[in-house]
């Protein structure tokens, strides 16, 4: 089996869980601190390896417009002798690595968002990651999922512990635990309530796919919200292939609601070499007492 080189990208959703009337555009475009969401999945994929990068938009999407920018500040760089900058822009997007926009005319669902990719995944595995979980993490979390599928050479969904209390918005996971950080899935709830979740398990936005769950997502019934969901076909999936569960380590910012993007701020912001020493002063001033402000 060859090694995987492509991910997908879906930024074709709203984002309304987030953005407001007064805030509108792609949720994978908020910027943490200096960089918008998208970019730094970008850069956990190109740090796994990972040179084929598919973004599955809602039509022409704002993640388009900022790497397509690349090449032209480039040209602009060397133009105002700015040769020293040039660098920095090449890790934006680095020679070799392909980036491709798919359209999905109307959202259907994560599901059908993937479906969209399937003409350029061909038949081999690959991966999907979801801009709006952030994931901090040494050595990136897709890079440990990629480690584990060298191993077992078979899908992976990446999970992470929860309260009980949170089961009703996430899919959880039943499974039967093989090592520490590894388990058999036997099956998937989708937003349970927390007295019938199977488990603390739930799936976050890293998964490692075969090409055989293309099939299963074109078959799919959509639901209620007419939407086409991933768990619905890995649950089919289950009944052919092994799947498996992956705790990687590492800490997952939910971007898509105010309280994790605000703490993704708060912990990147803290260690960013450029403002982290003076936000850092900043927050130890603010959390001594109550500030006055002098009118």
């Amino acid at each position: 089996m060859s090694p995987i080189t492509k991910a997908v990208f879906p930024v074709a959703g709203p984002g309304s869980r987030l953005l407001s009337a007064a805030s509108p555009g792609p949720r994978e475009m908020m910027p943490v601190v200096d960089k918008p969401l998208i970019q730094y999945a970008l850069e956990e994929a190109l740090a796994a390896g990972l040179t084929d990068m598919v973004f599955i938009t809602g039509g022409r999407h704002a993640a388009a417009d900022h790497f397509d920018a690349a090449d032209e500040l480039d040209i602009a760089l060397e133009l105002r002798g700015k040769t020293d900058l040039i660098e920095t822009v090449h890790k934006l997007l680095p020679k070799g690595v392909n980036c491709v926009f798919v359209r999905q005319a109307e959202p259907r669902g994560l599901g059908h968002a993937i479906l969209r990719a399937r003409a350029l995944i061909g038949d081999g595995a690959f991966a999907v990651i979801l801009a709006d979980d952030l994931i901090e993490a040494r050595p990136g979390a897709l890079a440990q999922m990629l480690a584990q599928h060298e191993r077992y050479r078979c899908s992976i969904v990446g999970v992470q512990r929860i309260g009980r209390e949170e089961a009703a918005q996430h899919c959880v996971v039943r499974c039967h635990a093989l090592f520490d950080s590894l388990s058999q899935v036997a099956g998937i709830a989708k937003y349970p309530r927390p007295a019938d979740a199977p488990s603390t398990l739930g799936i976050v936005g890293r998964y490692i796919l075969t090409p055989r769950i293309f099939d299963h997502l074109e078959s799919a019934v959509p639901g209620p919200d007419g939407g086409v969901h991933l768990a619905d076909a890995i649950a089919k999936l289950l009944r052919e292939e092994q799947v498996l569960a992956f705790e990687f380590l590492g800490t997952r910012y939910d971007c898509a609601s105010k309280l994790g993007y605000l703490k993704a701020t708060l912990a990147y912001g803290l260690t960013h070499p450029e403002v982290g020493p003076g936000f850092a002063a900043f927050l130890e001033k603010r959390m001594a007492g109550p500030q006055i402000c002098a009118e």
